[in-house]
C-alpha cells in the first residue's frame, strides 16, 4: 500500500495572490468614501425685488449711461490698476497651485545616476583603481482609494474659480469707483461755476448796498454782513477746488498713474439717467454675482478638504517599481538590470488625535465658509433694495428742490424789490439770498447722488463680463514714466 500522494503547490506570483484583496477593497470604497454636499444658503432668499424696470442691464454696465469719457477712464482702470492686478497674479498662484496638486494623481518617476572611483594599495604595491558605474530609475503612485487626493485636487480648482470671481468682483467694484470719482469731479466742476456765479451776484448786492449807504439810507452793518457773504462764498469755491484736486489725484491712481498725471479734464456733464433696469429674480442674482458666487466657490471647495481630511484616516495603498543597473565600465551599464515592484499599505494607528482634529478643523472652516456665503447672498440683496430705495427718493427729493429753488428765486426778487423801495430791512433780503444759492448747490448735489445711486445698482445687480489679462504692451502704456537723471 502506498502513502497517500501529497499534492504538489504551484508557486504562485505576490500579485496573484494580492489580487483578490485589492478588489475587495476597492469594492468597498464607495461605501466607506466620505461624501461632499451641495449647501444652500443659510438665508430666506425673496421670490422678486420691490421694484424693478424693463432696460435689460449690459455686462459692461457703464455704457449704458453713454459717456464717452467715462468709458474710457474705466478701459484705462481696468487695463492699469495695480491693485487689480495684484489679483491676477494671485489667480496666477492659484492655478500654479492647483497643477501641483494634480500632479499626486500621476505617478512620479525619478531618474538617478552615479560614478565613483576607488583606490585601494598597500605600502611597496602599486594603488589599484577601481571605477563604479550606475543608473536606476524608481517610480511610485498612491492609489487614491478613498478619495483623498481627487478631494485635495478639486478643493484646488475650485480655489481658482474663487480667485477669479474674486477678479471679476474687483473689476466691477473698480469701474463703480472710477464712475462715481469721475462724476464727483464732474459736480464739483459745476459746483466751482456756480460758486463764481453766486460771486457775481453778490458782488452786485453788495454795490447796490454800498450805494444805498451812501446815500443814507441804510446803516454800515449791511454793507458788512454783504461782504461777509462774499467771502464766504469764495471760501466756498476754495474748499471745492481743493475737493476736485483730490479727486483728480484719486482718479489717476484708480487708472494705475502717478497722483500728478492728467487723467481727466474738467469739462464733463452728468448723465441722464436711462431707464430703471430690469433686475430680474434675486436667485439669479445669487447665481451672477462674483462675490457670492466666489463665496460659494469656497464653500464648495472647504467642504471637499473636509473628504480628504476624512479620507486621510483611512489605510494608504503605494506602488513603487524601480530598474537599476551597475557596471565597472560605461558600454558595460546596460547589460544587467535589477528591477523591482512592491506594494505598500499604510495605516495609521496612533496620532494622538492629529487626523481627527484635522477633521473637527476643516468641518469648522466649512461651517464658517457656510455662513459666511449666507452673508455674501444677504449683502447683495440688501444692496439692491438699497440702491432701489435710494434711486427712489431721491427722485422726489429732487422733484422738491425743484419746487423749492423756484419758489426761493421768486422770494429773492420781490424781497429785492421791496429793499430797493425801502419797505424791508436788509437782514430779510440776506436771508433769501443765502436760502436761494443754498437750494442751487444742493440740488447739483442731488443730482450728482442720483448719478450715484444709479452706478450702486448697476453695480448690485452686475454678473461681471469676460476679462482678459492686460499685455506687456497695456502694461508699458499705462506705466508711469521714469524719473529724470541729473541729466535731463
Amino acid at each position: 500500500m502506498h502513502p497517500p500522494r501529497k499534492r504538489r503547490r504551484h508557486p504562485m506570483p505576490w500579485a496573484t495572490r494580492l489580487l483578490p484583496w485589492v478588489c475587495l477593497v476597492l469594492a468597498a470604497c464607495p461605501a466607506c468614501a466620505p461624501q461632499t454636499r451641495d449647501a444652500a444658503p443659510p438665508a430666506r432668499v425673496p421670490e422678486a425685488f420691490s421694484a424693478t424696470g424693463t432696460q435689460a442691464v449690459p455686462d459692461r454696465w457703464w455704457l449704458a449711461l453713454e459717456d464717452p469719457r467715462l468709458n474710457e477712464l474705466i478701459e484705462k482702470a481696468l487695463a492699469g490698476n495695480l491693485d487689480l492686478r495684484v489679483l491676477w497674479d494671485r489667480l496666477d498662484q492659484a492655478s500654479a497651485a492647483a497643477r501641483r496638486e494634480g500632479a499626486a494623481l500621476l505617478p512620479s518617476v525619478d531618474a538617478t545616476a552615479e560614478a565613483g572611483r576607488a583606490a585601494a594599495g598597500a605600502e611597496g604595491a602599486p594603488t589599484a583603481y577601481t571605477n563604479t558605474f550606475s543608473a536606476g530609475l524608481a517610480a511610485s503612485y498612491e492609489v487614491d482609494l478613498w478619495g483623498r487626493v481627487r478631494a485635495t485636487v478639486t478643493a484646488a480648482e475650485l480655489e481658482v474659480r474663487a480667485t477669479r470671481e474674486d477678479l471679476a468682483a474687483a473689476a466691477m467694484t473698480l469701474a463703480a469707483e472710477v464712475a462715481g470719482t469721475w462724476y464727483r469731479i464732474v459736480d464739483l466742476t459745476g459746483q466751482i461755476a456756480l460758486l463764481d456765479e453766486q460771486v457775481r451776484t453778490n458782488e452786485k448786492y453788495l454795490e447796490l448796498v454800498t450805494l444805498r449807504f451812501r446815500r443814507g439810507k441804510v446803516t454800515a452793518v449791511d454793507v458788512l454782513q454783504q461782504r461777509q457773504l462774499v467771502e464766504a462764498t469764495r471760501a466756498e469755491r476754495l474748499l471745492a477746488e481743493s475737493e476736485r484736486q483730490v479727486l483728480a489725484h484719486q482718479l489717476a491712481i484708480l487708472v494705475g498713474r502717478t497722483p500728478d498725471a492728467a487723467v481727466a479734464g474738467a469739462e464733463g456733464a452728468l448723465p441722464a439717467l436711462p431707464p430703471l433696469p430690469r433686475t430680474g429674480l434675486p436667485a439669479d442674482l445669487i447665481r451672477s454675482r462674483p462675490d457670492v458666487c466666489g463665496a460659494y466657490e469656497r464653500l464648495r471647495a472647504a467642504d471637499q478638504r473636509v473628504a480628504a481630511a476624512v479620507a486621510d484616516r483611512f489605510p494608504r495603498v503605494s506602488l513603487s517599481a524601480g530598474a537599476e543597473t551597475t557596471a565597472d565600465r560605461v558600454r558595460d551599464l546596460f547589460d544587467n538590470w535589477v528591477a523591482s515592484l512592491a506594494a505598500n499599505l499604510a495605516a495609521p494607528l496612533f496620532d494622538g488625535g492629529r487626523r481627527e482634529a484635522e477633521v473637527q478643523r476643516t468641518r469648522a472652516v466649512a461651517s464658517e465658509r457656510l455662513h459666511g456665503y449666507g452673508q455674501a447672498v444677504l449683502d447683495a440683496l440688501r444692496e439692491v433694495e438699497d440702491a432701489l430705495v435710494q434711486q427712489r427718493q431721491q427722485e422726489q427729493y429732487l422733484a422738491s428742490l425743484e419746487r423749492q429753488l423756484d419758489l426761493a428765486s421768486k422770494a429773492t426778487e420781490r424781497t429785492r424789490q421791496q429793499y430797493v423801495g425801502g419797505n424791508l430791512d436788509y437782514l430779510r433780503v440776506l436771508a433769501a439770498l443765502l436760502s436761494e444759492q443754498r437750494l442751487q448747490r444742493t440740488r447739483l448735489r442731488a443730482r450728482r447722488e442720483l448719478v450715484q445711486f444709479r452706478i450702486d445698482l448697476y453695480r448690485a445687480l452686475g454678473g461681471g463680463w469676460e476679462m482678459a489679462r492686460p499685455g506687456a504692451a497695456e502694461a508699458a502704456a499705462q506705466a508711469p514714466a521714469p524719473p529724470a537723471g541729473p541729466d535731463g
